[in-house]
């Protein structure tokens, strides 16, 4: 339910903290930590997992297994961080009275973790709709802004129907009173 007045739009938009990056995260650790473990088994002579070792020669088998191990692992702790932090996750605030618009996203931490976009109304030219079909098909509905770049304002990888993305273009152009481009 909205609960702002009618000149008023707010959109929140969810970031990276989500099931499916979580049970990947999960994955990638546990299956990187039985690779590292059965890798380290095969170095030092001694069982640190239930499976047994002793087929697997330290060089060139257990070597390979703890380097991907050690892969998977940095990989599964980055995509915990991510989830951790939230990248990605801000909001989409539009005020017709005050004619401003704002941006806000999470980044990664350090100096620019706060990523804040604001703009005047009157500086939309238009809603953008970029729409790519195929085995990933990927939707993506930005602000055009005169003089600057596209503002995408869905998050990248959203798997939302075309129909959702057509409705929810006009809406907030009908909001803006801005056309649509990219049909």
């Amino acid at each position: 339910m909205n609960r702002h007045p009618n000149w008023i739009q707010v959109e929140f938009i969810k970031g990276s903290r989500t099931f499916a990056n979580s049970c990947w995260a999960c994955i990638l650790v546990c299956g990187a930590t039985g690779f590292l473990l059965v890798g380290l088994s095969s170095c030092i002579g001694q069982e640190l997992t239930p499976l047994s070792y002793k087929q697997i020669a330290f060089i060139p088998q257990g070597l390979v297994m703890c380097f991907y191990g050690l892969a998977g692992l940095f990989l599964g702790l980055y995509l915990l961080c991510t989830i951790l932090w939230d990248v990605g996750s801000g909001y989409n605030y539009f005020d017709r009275r005050e004619g401003c618009s704002s941006i806000f996203r999470w980044g990664f931490p350090g100096k620019n973790r706060r990523i804040h976009i604001q703009l005047l109304l009157r500086d939309i030219e238009a809603i953008g709709l970029k729409n790519q079909e195929g085995f990933f098909p990927n939707r993506i509905l930005y602000l055009k802004v005169r003089g600057q770049r596209s503002i995408p304002l869905t998050r990248i990888g959203e798997n939302s129907t075309s129909e959702y993305m057509e409705k929810k273009a006009a809406e907030l152009a009908r909001f803006l009173r801005v056309s649509i481009e990219g049909f």
